[in-house]
């Protein structure tokens, strides 16, 4: 189901981006690959700015700068040579954004990014959006963390404010005793202490906002997790109607808030008794949303183009209802070729060289009738993948 909304045009944006424009991508991991991919679709050209040379993002776009996001000689070239400049993984530096907003439109902006990055600003953005979130405390030293623990209880999680991502950065403390070697652990700091969520389900809904203040949101989705990262998504997830409908509310709401331009994923977690509570955003396309490349008539990344070239967003109507499954590591690679040749199965691959355990090499969609989804276990689900 999509959300449609529209409101005043965004401050500081001008028309849309003209043909043949040429989008700039800081990142050159599979999200700015298949960004890039979808933006040559739409008669764009990318232009991929990342630290390391033959990234999956470099081998679709049209041109390619290798640096450091803090050289400033470099960023300006790149700003001089792209009409827009968008990410796509936020631990892109804040500082590396602000160099080029005086040089390029930037969408989504640096504050976008900057509330992004630091879990403490997050969760009072969340808070403040009229997104539930679970209880949380800031952790200087030890001495915050003691207190924390008090006010909070356990079991809960210490995690960084900043860099964490697929589990990293992060422990459980379910004992006194676990505290002084995860505080000692983890780093940078401050961290953050938050209760442990009994959850039922975890989530995620995918809105994009446009420069004129349209929002499209896709059907929220059920995640399970493998190790920490994401291992399938079953779209639409198989929520009451009225669970998933608060789903998509809270995620135009995060939008309409932060003033996004681009695509945002907010994930979320389902409590025993259908409430939500916010967990984290990320402001770009999402691993959730990959089963859109093929189960929409418009995927995650065509929003994303769409929104940061300043053209009108498509509807985000599924047509089919379908199952992702990342293909991770040594073990994504094995599968890949009966993938291939398995009909009904839609494989994706990001052009990464090495199969490092942990690493996402891939991913399959298996798209399923329209309203289907609900009536089948996992294993019916999943044949195939």
């Amino acid at each position: 189901m999509t959300t449609q909304v529209t409101a005043g045009t965004v401050a500081g944006m001008t028309g849309p981006l003209g043909h043949g424009g040429t989008i700039g991508i800081l990142g050159g991991g599979q999200l700015g690959r298949m960004s890039a991919m979808a933006a040559a679709r739409l008669g764009y050209r990318c232009h991929v700015f990342a630290p390391d040379a033959d990234s999956p993002g470099m081998q679709v776009a049209a041109a390619a700068t290798v640096a450091p996001f803090e050289d400033a000689a470099a960023l300006a070239r790149f700003a001089a040579a792209v009409d827009v400049v968008t990410f796509e993984f936020e631990n892109v530096p804040a500082g590396t954004l602000a160099i080029l907003a005086p040089l390029a439109p930037c969408r989504p902006g640096v504050e976008v990014l900057r509330i992004c990055q630091d879990r403490l600003l997050e969760k009072d953005f969340l808070a403040r959006a009229g997104v539930p979130v679970a209880p949380w405390r800031a952790v200087h030293d030890e001495a915050d963390l003691a207190g924390a623990i008090a006010a909070i209880g356990l079991p809960a999680v210490l995690k960084t404010t900043r860099l964490g991502y697929d589990g990293r950065g992060q422990a459980v403390l379910r004992r006194p005793e676990d505290a002084a070697p995860a505080f000692a652990r983890l780093s940078p700091r401050p961290l953050i202490l938050e209760a442990f969520v009994p959850f039922a389900a975890e989530i995620s809904a995918i809105v994009a906002r446009g420069t004129d203040g349209a929002v499209a949101v896709y059907d929220a989705v059920e995640n399970q997790h493998r190790d920490h990262i994401l291992d399938l998504s079953f779209a639409p997830a198989r929520l009451s109607a009225t669970t998933a409908a608060a789903a998509r509310r809270h995620a135009a709401a995060l939008a309409e808030s932060l003033d996004l331009v681009g695509v945002l994923a907010l994930e979320l977690f389902v409590l025993p008794d259908g409430s939500l509570l916010g967990n984290e955003i990320a402001p770009r396309p999402h691993n959730s949303g990959h089963w859109t490349m093929d189960a929409c008539a418009a995927s995650q990344f065509e929003q994303h183009v769409r929104a940061v070239a300043g053209l009108p967003l498509a509807s985000a109507e599924r047509h089919h209802d379908a199952v992702m499954r990342n293909l991770v590591g040594p073990a994504g690679l094995e599968l890949w070729p009966s993938l291939l040749k398995t009909q009904g199965i839609i494989p994706h691959w990001y052009g990464k060289a090495e199969a490092r355990p942990g690493r996402k090499l891939g991913h399959a969609n298996r798209l399923l009738p329209l309203g289907s989804l609900r009536a089948l276990d996992d294993a019916a689900a999943l044949q195939g993948l």
